[in-house]
């Protein structure tokens, strides 16, 4: 059974969504909590509020509305379909882009809180000296928050690579195509293929330990 390619598929495809997501996260995780904990004005509030949205509502209303704004009938999936002559709905692509939702206000969260710590002193003292708010940012704001940063990887990967309820709605459940290690052990269980539902389970707790453990030991 573990040599066979219909049980690797979901494996690799999980592994593929959650670190596309988790490196997109990263990128707009990062710049976002800069401007945020940098920046104020009107309606902060209000957006940091959509920001963290995700984490408390249900995976199936962001599923719901992720086929809204992206199915055939939406401004952006019209747009999508027009551009590329492909639908979003059902592709890998619409895999990643619900992970990433669902696991960006984890990365947002843990970076702002990072740079919401770092010491206003030291980056002051680089802008006295003639330094760019890039390079306060790279050389002192960033390296000093970089523990944050981190954490917020590791629960956006962790977030992302058990993404069930809107990956199911956006992206489907099709067989060497859309299924993730979720659907598909779901899948194994509403079928009373238990064997396969625990090795598939024994499969990703074994490759998201030694993953985790190695961006821990890294990062120590």
């Amino acid at each position: 059974m573990i040599f066979s390619e219909m049980f690797w598929q979901p494996i690799a495809l999980s592994l593929k969504v959650a670190v596309v997501a988790v490196i997109v996260v990263l990128v707009i995780g990062v710049c976002t909590a800069w401007l945020m904990t940098r920046k104020s004005f009107k309606g902060h509030s209000v957006i940091e509020t959509v920001l963290l949205l995700p984490i408390v509502l249900p995976p199936t209303v962001v599923g719901f509305l992720l086929v809204v704004a992206f199915g055939q009938q939406g401004f952006i999936g019209q747009l999508i379909q027009a551009i590329f002559q492909q639908s979003l709905l059902f592709t890998v692509a619409a895999a990643m882009l619900a992970a990433a939702i669902v696991a960006f206000p984890l990365m947002y969260q843990s970076v702002k809180l990072g740079f919401q710590a770092v010491d206003k002193d030291i980056e002051d003292a680089a802008r006295v000296d003639g330094a760019g708010e890039l390079a306060v940012f790279g050389y002192i704001t960033l390296p000093i928050s970089r523990k944050a940063v981190l954490a917020g990887v590791v629960l956006s990967f962790a977030r992302a690579i058990g993404e069930f309820g809107a990956t199911l709605m956006f992206a489907g459940n099709i067989p060497g195509k859309t299924q993730t290690i979720s659907t598909a052990i779901y899948v194994a269980m509403e079928t009373n293929q238990m064997e396969l539902a625990w090795a598939w389970v024994i499969g990703i707790i074994l490759l998201s330990f030694t993953m985790l453990f190695l961006i821990r030991r890294f990062a120590d």
